[in-house]
């Protein structure tokens, strides 16, 4: 019975680091998305002559912008290699069967 508890213990900790990271992910998809719309408006106020908000997006685009943009891009490819891997896998186990 032992083993069995180990290795559901593994799965649920696993699940909360996995949930973990997708409440980071979605959070980091609001920050993308909040940022690609400030910066529209604050294009938008700059064509009328005001330009604060535009100077404000150009202070946060390196400390906060770039890294939620790359976190974004790294997820997307980690997500992908990670179910070729698997398709993969399955495919390899199928192979194996007949």
């Amino acid at each position: 019975m032992a083993p069995q508890n180990s290795g559901m213990n593994k799965a649920a900790s696993e699940s909360l680091w996995k949930r973990w990271l997708d409440r980071l992910l979605v959070l980091d998809v609001f920050v993308v998305l909040a940022g690609a719309l400030w910066f529209a408006a604050a294009v938008v106020a700059s064509s009328q002559g005001l330009e604060a908000p535009l100077r404000q997006f150009q202070r946060l685009w390196e400390p906060l912008f770039t890294p939620a943009i790359g976190l974004l891009i790294a997820a997307a490819l980690a997500n992908g290699i990670s179910s070729w891997w698997q398709r993969r896998a399955l495919q390899a186990e199928r192979d194996s069967e007949t």
